[in-house]
């Protein structure tokens, strides 16, 4: 935990408690790579594969989603240091455009992805924690008890962050660190071990596409890689509980993501080296696969000891910070009050992380019945979230002309190109998502516009 005790400032007498600024830069960097780092590389290897063909542009796929990933944290960097306010990128939103538009995103991230993330994450942790306690001799597990397990997963780690911010900091610290420590030893185990036999199919040669199917190709696969890289915003969120934000907050966000985008690249080496294109292509769990043919048996319980470490993780950042988006959105007059309340005594976002907590166990329920495909689920949010994050990024430039005297104290490098780069690459990727998934896009524009009905009905008022 970075230094200093620094208690919240005291509370008038009958005024709402105020959110306590307790995480340091430690904290806000192990928020952002906690944030990333959940199910991710353990499962879009495989189909990022069997989309590209080779390694060329297999890796040349993660190098753009991570440098695209680095480029977008410098135009999130100007606007968290100049606009250091819980809510991440609704407060962004909210500063340059109409209301409805921030409400829009923000009714959109409840309801439809970033509940339906920490269940799908959650559900990962389930289904791997069983694999764990059935390697080490435990009985089989039934489906019900998984649900139970991811639910109880969620509720754990909302009642750490309830009990206040610099226990779900100081638990992210701790979790970071192990996720880190195993996934270096995937990497190690993959690059150094044996290759084991593979079957004469997957070590046969893959064919990459060319010309447009290979455009194609590439914007398809940018859909699993970048959900790989999300979550790297996740310390935004969370901006009125950092110290120093304008400082702590843009470091945090680029060092995270190099941290990331190092250690997804040694991961995948060693993925590829035991399996071969053609093995992780045809692999729905490339991770427990790779380590199966490096180490046998004893690979299925380390790599289920990894993905457990780094899913636990990842729930208890998004845990964390998405709880602040409602809290930030209930404070202006657009979900209901329960969602902003804080606690008297923790100087948390109590009602948001309870609510949170409720719907996510409602959304994991229906998972649970509904055994959709985790890749399914990718292809439902990909193309509503590509068209908020465009207009996030056009924030910049917006409030720039709206807001020209607000103090800056970081600014985008390579002014105008670095933001025209990133807006050609997200106006790019929308187009080809709409391309590839087009019925899944359909779907989950339709559910976020829902919203609509809510706003001018009732949250305008």
């Amino acid at each position: 935990m970075a230094s200093a005790r620094q208690q919240p400032a005291a509370t008038a007498p009958g005024s709402e408690p105020a959110l306590a600024r307790a995480l340091g830069f430690r904290e806000a960097l192990s928020l952002v790579v906690g944030r990333i780092i959940g199910s991710g590389i353990f499962r879009t290897p495989g189909p990022i594969m069997a989309l590209t063909g080779g390694a060329t542009l297999f890796f040349g796929v993660w190098v753009l989603a991570g440098a695209m990933t680095i480029l977008s944290a410098l135009c999130y960097a100007e606007m968290v240091a100049m606009l250091p306010r819980s809510g991440g990128p609704y407060a962004y939103l909210k500063a340059a455009y109409p209301p409805w538009w921030a409400f829009l995103r923000g009714w959109a991230m409840f309801f439809v992805s970033e509940t339906a993330t920490i269940a799908a994450v959650a559900l990962v942790f389930a289904e791997y924690a069983r694999t764990l306690w059935e390697a080490g001799g435990g009985a089989v597990w039934p489906r019900g008890l998984e649900t139970a397990a991811a639910a109880g997963g969620v509720w754990l780690l909302t009642w750490v962050n309830v009990r206040g911010v610099r226990a779900g900091g100081r638990a992210q610290n701790a979790l970071t660190v192990l996720k880190l420590a195993a996934l270096a030893a995937v990497a190690w185990v993959g690059l150094t071990a044996a290759r084991g036999a593979a079957p004469a199919a997957a070590a046969a040669p893959l064919a990459s596409p060319g010309g447009w199917a290979a455009v194609l190709a590439v914007g398809a696969s940018l859909r699993y890689a970048f959900f790989a890289f999300s979550g790297w915003e996740g310390a935004t969120y969370v901006a009125e509980e950092v110290r120093e934000p304008e400082r702590n907050l843009p470091r945090s966000l680029l060092l995270g993501i190099a941290v990331v985008m190092a250690t997804y690249l040694l991961v995948n080496a060693a993925y590829l080296r035991q399996l071969g294109p053609a093995g992780m292509a045809g692999a729905k769990q490339v991770a427990a696969d790779a380590m199966r043919s490096a180490l046998g048996p004893a690979g299925a319980a380390l790599i289920a000891l990894a993905v457990v470490l780094s899913t636990f993780g990842n729930i208890n950042a998004q845990v964390l910070v998405k709880a602040r988006t409602w809290h930030a959105m209930a404070r202006d007059g657009l979900f209901p009050a329960v969602f902003g309340g804080v606690h008297a005594r923790h100087r948390t976002p109590v009602g948001a992380l309870v609510a949170q907590g409720i719907w996510a166990t409602v959304l994991l329920v229906a998972a649970g019945l509904a055994g959709r495909s985790y890749e399914t689920v990718i292809d439902f949010f990909a193309f509503t979230s590509a068209v908020f994050n465009l207009s996030t990024f056009a924030a910049v430039a917006v409030l720039r002309r709206r807001l020209p005297d607000a103090p800056r104290p970081f600014r985008v490098p390579g002014w105008p190109w670095t933001l025209g780069v990133v807006l050609v690459i997200q106006a790019a990727f929308l187009v080809v998502t709409a391309i590839t998934a087009p019925l899944p896009s359909l779907l989950g524009a339709g559910l976020t516009l829902t919203g609509l009905v809510w706003y001018f009905r009732k949250g305008r008022r």
